[in-house]
Parts: C-alpha cells; structure tokens; sequence
C-alpha cells in the first residue's frame, strides 16, 4: 500500500535539516536510477510545518531517539515517518557532547551557543588531540498499512534502522557560513579535491552542500535507507 501522495513526514523542526535531508533523498533517487520512475512524487513535509510536538528523546543512544522520534510521528500522523539523530562525538571528551550536541548549552537548538561552549571546553587544547567525528542514525518507521504484506495480508517490518559517520577533527575557531550546528568548527577527514588541490583543510560550513553531503554522516544513513523508504511505498 503506497502512502497518500507519497507523503513522509521528517521529525523534525529545524527545515534547514528538512533542505538537506530534502537534497540527500533526491539525490539518492537519481543514483538508485529506477528510484525516481518509482518514486515521482516524493514530498517530505516537516513535524514542524505540521505543528507537531517534539516528543521527550529519552534514549541513551542516536538510535534510540530516533526511533522515538519517528514513532511519534508516524503514530500523530499515519504516515511514514522519518528521523534522524545526530551528534558530535569527540574522543578527548570521553564521547560527549554525543546524544545531547543540540542541547550542550543548556537550550536546545542554540547553535551558536552550543559552539561558544565547547571551543570553551577545548581551548587549550592542541588540535591534534582533537579527533572527533558526526554520528547520524536515520529511523523510518510505517504506519499500519503500509510497506510490505505477506500472502494473508499481515505487515512486515515497520521499523528500520541505519547509521552513517563522518570522521574528522575540530578547530579552535569557526570558519564558513555553511550548514549548521558544529559545522564551522568541524573537519572532516575526507576533502573535495578542489581542498586537496590548494593544499586546504575546509570546515563542513565551508562546502557546498552537494560536497557535504556526499561525504557526511547524514548522508549515508539516509542513503542506506533510501532503498527500504522506495520499496516500502512502491
């Protein structure tokens, strides 16, 4: 059974993540080749844009919170719903700020507050010692009905799981206007060939989105998914 209008909800009320996790899908249908004949009208339309509540992230994992996320979702709306839960996680901090990076200041989604306290946590600090990496974990949970059913009309799996990284290491001040979150201050470890060629190392806010998201934890957890989302509303 295909969803009404091929309608999946994204868990979540940053729309700046709904662009690119927008631009990841679509460009997930085009690499998938019959993706996109099978998937026309793809809409992603926001938890927020639908007034939605944020519910309580009471798991101790990415994987965790973005199932409940995405539960919730899936259960206010009947549609299939899709979360993400991501986070930086730097090895000198013992894993932190891991599960809790939108809300290391005390106030969720405070981005530039977020920074301003962990460059505290870290000044003196030689960026050496500063290996850290963005985890991501992308749950796309159906409701009753949809995705696949067997000969007797029972419904298979309605909760799935993927997880991507982005390795890399941050800096002690923000550079590039890019993205959003740790961004400026993060530094992957796999670099667009325009980087390499100058002898550069960009920040994830210094990319382009098409080169961010081919290399960023985002992108291959949503990537990973993509076939399950395209075979679950066919």
């Amino acid at each position: 059974m295909t969803a009404p209008s091929g309608r999946v909800v994204v868990a979540t009320h940053n729309e700046g993540k709904l662009i690119e996790m927008r631009a990841i899908l679509q460009a997930s249908l085009g690499e998938l080749g019959g993706g996109r004949s099978v998937l026309p009208d793809l809409k992603l339309v926001s938890a927020g844009r639908l007034g939605l509540p944020d519910p309580a992230e009471t798991g101790v994992t990415f994987e965790q919170n973005a199932l409940i996320k995405a539960k919730d979702v899936a259960r206010r709306t009947g549609l299939p719903a899709l979360a993400d839960d991501s986070g930086l996680v730097v090895d000198v901090m013992g894993a932190a700020p891991g599960i809790l990076s939108a809300r290391w200041s005390g106030v969720h989604g405070d981005d530039k507050a977020n920074v301003r306290l962990l460059l505290a946590q870290i000044h003196d600090l030689p960026v050496s010692e500063l290996g850290a990496r963005f985890v991501t974990a992308a749950a796309l949970v159906l409701p009753p009905g949809v995705g696949r059913q067997d000969a007797a009309g029972r419904q298979g799996p309605t909760e799935f799981i993927r997880t991507g990284r982005m390795e890399g290491h941050l800096i002690h001040e923000p550079r590039g206007e890019q993205g959003f979150g740790y961004d400026p201050i993060f530094v992957p470890d796999n670099q667009p060939e325009r980087a390499r060629e100058a002898g550069l190392e960009l920040t994830s806010a210094q990319l382009t989105p098409e080169e961010k998201n081919a290399i960023s934890h985002r992108g291959k957890a949503l990537k990973a998914i993509m076939p399950i989302l395209i075979e679950s509303l066919a």
